[in-house]
């Protein structure tokens, strides 16, 4: 295997065999495919199993790859909605926690006492996640891939399927929600302060001159409807 090969003729030599090629095409973009996945899923665990089930249908789809676009699109495209299909199932089928108390049997005798809930965690990272993960999954998605990780509108666009306007606005009404929700970290305050802004903009995403406004820093279904 010759390691200095293109992305696509690695795509083409794993399709006419080569064991080792599509190997190495993952080792050559899963730093930033796994970030998309974690921010995306926001849970390790979860991020690492949408990860393997889109290598596995990018592996199985290879030969079907038609060359339309860059083969990092077509892989974050793969990544992407995996991720959001794991999304869709858990609101879906949302898990119960167990209640706090007291633990009890069958026939409801104590048994113990139940584990105390975690204290909050008042830790910036994690609000943030928190925060990102309460927005609608479609502007989940553009959000991290516009303002964590930096791709261009237009990659991004042909990542999700959609126009690049319709990511603008994804990312426009993402950002006005999240500056909602962490209100309450510009003033200091636990209570949320109303969105008179948005974090700064990024050097990679630059704020447009009118109504988007840039972000914080700097994907099997097609494309996905535009929320109203």
């Amino acid at each position: 295997m010759v390691t200095d090969a293109s992305d696509l003729d690695l795509i083409r030599a794993h399709v006419a065999g080569d064991r080792d090629a599509f190997t190495e095409l993952f080792h050559r973009h899963r730093d930033r495919l796994w970030a998309v996945a974690l921010r995306t899923l926001g849970d390790r665990e979860e991020a690492a199993d949408a990860l393997q089930d889109a290598l596995l249908s990018a592996h199985r789809a290879a030969a079907r790859f038609r060359g339309d676009s860059a083969v990092t699109t077509w892989l974050h495209r793969i990544v992407v909605n995996a991720c959001l299909d794991r999304i869709r199932r858990r609101q879906a089928h949302p898990t119960v926690p167990l209640p706090d108390g007291s633990r009890t049997d069958a026939d409801g005798r104590p048994t113990g006492v139940e584990p105390a809930a975690p204290v909050r965690d008042h830790d910036t990272a994690l609000v943030v996640r928190q925060a990102l993960a309460a927005l609608p999954v479609e502007q989940r998605a553009a959000l991290v891939l516009v303002d964590v990780q930096g791709y261009p509108v237009a990659e991004v666009a042909r990542i999700l399927g959609v126009a690049e306007g319709t990511v603008k606005s994804r990312c426009a009404r993402g950002r006005a929600r999240l500056a909602t929700l962490l209100g309450h970290l510009r003033t200091g305050s636990d209570e949320v302060a109303p969105a008179s802004g948005v974090p700064e903009a990024t050097a990679g995403n630059r704020r447009p001159p009118q109504d988007v406004r840039s972000g914080s820093g700097r994907s099997r279904h097609g494309t996905v409807e535009e929320e109203t």
